[in-house]
């Protein structure tokens, strides 16, 4: 049974950025955007973990993991901009298990959510990240590209845009969209990294085989176009 991970988090770009991370490793993920409604959630979902913000509309973070520790030893790992030495002493007295200063890598959340449930005795569920189409492979959790049976060098960041275009076959993904997920939205590089990345993809890619294709959709992006 997939885990349940509690967001609590006023900023929705954020909040939909680790939603979208969450559910491709396997979780299941509710959100809440202000502290009231969080607490709310909790008792209603009963979550594995809980990605709680301190600076939150209606009750603010340090008030939520107060009440959710006084009746639970659900693991919380506090999200805030705010990366002072007595904000993390403060949090983790008020029973926080961990604590990601913003802005964060989402490997980092993935790695520290993985950690933190381990520690509490609650192993996280891993999902095999592998895709397999006619004539491509792609292993995310050796980070192998085989392209017709041959295994093709592939820099991290391509094979992350490759697996997150090819995870939604047919989708289109606007540029603004993919820097977000695949790059993260602290990223401040501009469109023309996607494109760059997207051809080099190609040089590896076309001609490989009919039933699919990395294809550009005109004024608006691209997709992984299965036939």
């Amino acid at each position: 049974m997939a885990k349940t991970i509690l967001i609590v988090e006023d900023d929705r770009n954020i909040a939909d950025l680790l939603r979208l991370y969450l559910e491709k490793e396997g979780y299941e993920v509710a959100i809440a955007f202000n502290g009231i409604h969080g607490v709310e959630k909790f008792r209603e979902v009963k979550p594995s973990l809980v990605l709680l913000d301190i600076m939150l509309p209606g009750m603010d973070g340090w008030a939520v993991c107060r009440t959710i520790r006084s009746e639970s030893k659900t693991p919380v790992i506090m999200l805030t901009a705010k990366g002072e030495t007595e904000d993390k002493v403060s949090g983790l007295k008020q029973g926080a298990d961990d604590y990601i200063t913003k802005p964060f890598e989402m490997k980092e959340v993935l790695a520290r959510i993985e950690a933190v449930l381990r520690r509490s005795g609650i192993e996280p569920e891993k999902t095999r990240r592998k895709l397999t189409f006619d004539r491509l492979v792609i292993d995310m959790d050796a980070f192998e590209l085989t392209v017709d049976g041959k295994k093709v060098a592939t820099p991290p960041k391509e094979m992350e845009l490759l697996y997150h275009l090819a995870s939604s076959p047919n989708r289109v993904f606007t540029r603004n969209q993919l820097l977000d997920e695949v790059w993260g939205f602290d990223y401040f590089g501009d469109t023309r990294t996607v494109d760059v990345h997207v051809k080099r993809l190609r040089e590896k890619l076309e001609g490989v085989s009919e039933q699919w294709e990395l294809k550009t959709v005109w004024s608006v992006g691209y997709k992984f176009e299965v036939n």
